[in-house]
């Protein structure tokens, strides 16, 4: 069997997402991860109320090994009775993965509110995908907030999960998810959250790092191939990819910025404290509603390029097992 055969899972998940998207009336895998972090969160903050590091630890360890062995157990079995129908099995399970169209039809609910000139609706799209404080921002604001949701996830929600798959299939893409996860729902540096999430957010930042630096470099490589300012991306992409709290998050927001010569981040309230942030880009010009679009089209762009690279890597790989 030629190890092409094996990267069909990849390619199949990401052509399913494009035409279904996220299946929001289905039980998905990542939900269910999510209702058990939300569980074990409540008898962790029981039994280790004295030591919520420790706890934090534990709680991440369960989740994990869940999360990674049940899909591998799955495709296991399903690869032992044929590989076709293994190959069926993990491309659903890619599908459920990887997530460009979900990000793409939330950021453009904001960009249809904001079209419509319905200011409150846009907030309330925009609540939906980002952990900011939404009730006090203002169209400029709303736009700003989405153009950078979508600009951070095309790692974060796309790319990594991708890169992770292709060095260790769906199961490993899941651990990758379920991590991830875990960083969304306890990762904050808030008093609640700052011990027992500790573990889960730097076992984020270590898996993203190398993901979210390679990610970024494509995206800049996209922005040429759309016509967007390329030379700046990568001038801005140097400058200002530390200039957030996660080693990660900015890479790709720097590069959407600078692509797009417009600036995004600064100040921003969580759970009714006000961050101070520093701006990433330069106010070149007005950030406009129609950055979102051009923004989702720089995730797409990236998004197929890795897609295409991590495919290439993933038959190198069983090429190379079954020499």
């Amino acid at each position: 069997m030629k190890p092409f055969i094996y990267s069909l899972p990849i390619i199949l998940g990401f052509i399913i997402d494009l035409f279904l998207g996220d299946p929001y009336t289905l039980p998905h895998p990542i939900r269910l991860i999510g209702t058990l972090i939300a569980r074990l969160e409540k008898s962790i903050r029981k039994g280790f109320a004295s030591n919520l590091c420790t706890g934090g630890i534990i709680l991440s360890v369960i989740v994990l090994t869940i999360s990674t062995a049940v899909p591998f157990i799955i495709l296991f079995a399903f690869y032992k009775i044929n590989l076709w129908l293994g190959i069926s099995a993990e491309s659903i399970m890619c599908y459920y993965l990887i997530a460009p169209k979900c990000l793409c039809d939330e950021s453009m609910k904001v960009y249809r509110a904001i079209n419509g000139n319905d200011v409150e609706k846009a907030r309330k799209a925009v609540s939906m995908i980002v952990g900011r404080d939404t009730d006090k921002l203002d169209k400029t604001g709303i736009i700003k907030a989405a153009v950078e949701t979508v600009a951070e996830n095309t790692s974060d929600g796309v790319t990594a999960p991708i890169m992770y798959i292709s060095v260790g299939g769906a199961a490993f893409g899941f651990f990758y998810k379920a991590v991830n996860t875990m960083d969304s729902m306890i990762g904050y540096k808030n008093e609640k959250y700052a011990d027992i999430g500790k573990f889960a957010a730097k076992l984020d930042d270590f898996l993203n790092f190398i993901p979210s630096r390679l990610t970024a470099l494509i995206m800049i490589f996209s922005a040429y191939l759309f016509k967007f300012n390329g030379k700046n991306a990568f001038k801005i992409w140097r400058r200002d990819r530390r200039k957030h709290a996660s080693p990660n998050s900015a890479q790709t927001e720097s590069v959407c910025a600078g692509a797009l010569e417009i600036q995004l981040a600064g100040d921003a309230y969580y759970f009714g404290v006000l961050h101070k942030k520093d701006f990433i880009g330069d106010n070149i010009r007005p950030v406009e509603n129609e950055d979102i679009r051009r923004a989702n089209r720089l995730m797409y762009c990236t998004s197929v390029i890795v897609l295409i690279l991590s495919a290439a890597v993933r038959t190198l790989i069983f090429g190379v097992i079954f020499q």
